[in-house]
């Protein structure tokens, strides 16, 4: 898309110009996979402004995929209202999830942090920047909880329809 502008300018010969220029415009994407149909827009939202602004800023980022991770584990875990890092304990001390997620989960915890405290390195005293893979890495832990709490049981519940169908059919009782 080209956006193009006009300037006008005097030439010092009381004679005024116009001077236009273009600009090539591009629209702001993400490399990401795009949010499975199954997640609800309230996660869907922060998890895609995440995605977006990943490249310009991997601390943006990882303050907007702290903040999504917080409102799925408020909303589909149940915890607790508390702060992050105790909700995430929270989840963790169930064993409910498996066990890869679960350890992604402490290390997004620790990488939030970075995003939302400022933590100071105690070599150089500088503050420790979140980096992009550490970002990208929260990314991924909320599309394995997606996954988790939206795309695995909506298949499920699929399969298990169309088999009910089936057993209905045939005259059998469904799988409950």
């Amino acid at each position: 898309m080209r956006l193009f502008s006009a300037k006008t300018y005097y030439d010092g010969l009381n004679q005024w110009e116009d001077e236009v220029q273009s600009y090539l415009v591009r629209p702001k994407i993400s490399g990401r996979p795009p949010v499975p149909p199954e997640v609800t827009k309230k996660y869907a939202d922060d998890y895609k402004e995440s995605c977006l602004v990943i490249a310009d800023s991997p601390k943006a980022s990882a303050a907007l995929s702290r903040r999504c991770l917080q409102h799925l584990l408020r909303g589909e875990a149940k915890v607790k209202h508390q702060d992050l890092y105790n909700e995430i304990q929270e989840v963790i001390d169930r064993a409910t999830l498996p066990s890869h997620i679960a350890d992604s989960l402490d290390a997004v915890r620790r990488i939030g942090n970075f995003a939302a405290h400022p933590t100071k390195n105690l070599s150089t005293g500088e503050i420790v920047p979140v980096e992009p893979r550490e970002a990208e890495w929260n990314l991924d832990v909320l599309e394995s909880l997606f996954d988790f709490y939206f795309v695995a049981p909506a298949k499920t519940k699929a399969r298990k329809d169309a088999l009910n169908k089936k057993l209905k059919d045939a005259g059998k009782p469904p799988v409950k």
